[in-house]
């Protein structure tokens, strides 16, 4: 899944940045207010991080912008603007979840768990096409009775087709979901990481669609 990080503190970016990566997101950092606008403009995304204190353009100014468009991508706050009238003009403006700095690492990625899902339609927390089931939050995935921990870009890959079962997506779909901006993409990345997946998970789990991408049946 593909990340947009507006944040203009360096320490608090780079490290938001790198656990991101580390929990198998596709990053993209931006530290101003403008370039999250052409980051919306030209990118789909499936969350967004988004600091309220930011140089050119505010964080409320960015989200009255965002939902105005019609752009429903979901939208975390992280601010240290901590006052309830903060939070309350946040969640007005389009915001769906508030957490403040300074915040647990692992709450903000559950927290972007929970956006992502109801987004989705889902309320548990496992991702499941009825025929294979995946657990955002350990990273383990389970096929024919048997569970499997997976690499960090062979969960990423397997999350982007189990999001949408029934979905076709190209070679560009999958590497748009498993690389951010200024990431090398490795020549046959896609076709190595379905290799491995078959190899874990069974050979008929992820099926490919001749000249147009690979998916996930959509169980029964």
């Amino acid at each position: 899944m593909r990340v947009l990080l507006v944040e203009d503190d360096g320490m608090i970016g780079g490290a938001v940045a790198s656990a991101l990566k580390d929990a198998s997101y596709a990053v993209d950092w931006v530290r101003d207010g403008g370039g999250a606008t052409t980051a919306l403009d030209s990118q789909a995304y499936d969350v967004v991080l988004l600091d309220l204190g930011l140089p050119e353009k505010d964080g409320v100014a960015i989200l009255r912008t965002t939902r105005s468009r019609g752009n429903a991508v979901p939208v975390v706050v992280i601010t240290a603007r901590d006052a309830v009238e903060d939070r309350i003009l946040g969640l007005d403006h389009g915001a769906d979840d508030y957490v403040v700095k300074p915040f647990d690492m692992r709450e903000l990625l559950a927290r972007m768990r929970a956006v992502i899902r109801r987004k989705g339609g889902s309320s548990g927390p496992v991702l499941t096409n009825g025929i294979l089931s995946l657990d955002p939050a350990t990273h383990e995935a389970k096929a024919d009775g048997t569970a499997t921990r997976l690499t960090a870009r062979e969960f990423a890959l397997l999350r982007a087709l189990l999001v949408r079962p029934g979905a076709i997506l190209s070679r560009s779909d999958l590497e748009d979901r498993i690389y951010g901006w200024g990431e090398e993409v490795e020549s046959n990345a896609v076709e190595f990481l379905i290799h491995a997946l078959r190899k874990k998970l069974g050979t008929d789990k992820i099926k490919n669609v001749r000249g147009v991408g690979w998916m996930v049946p959509k169980g029964d």
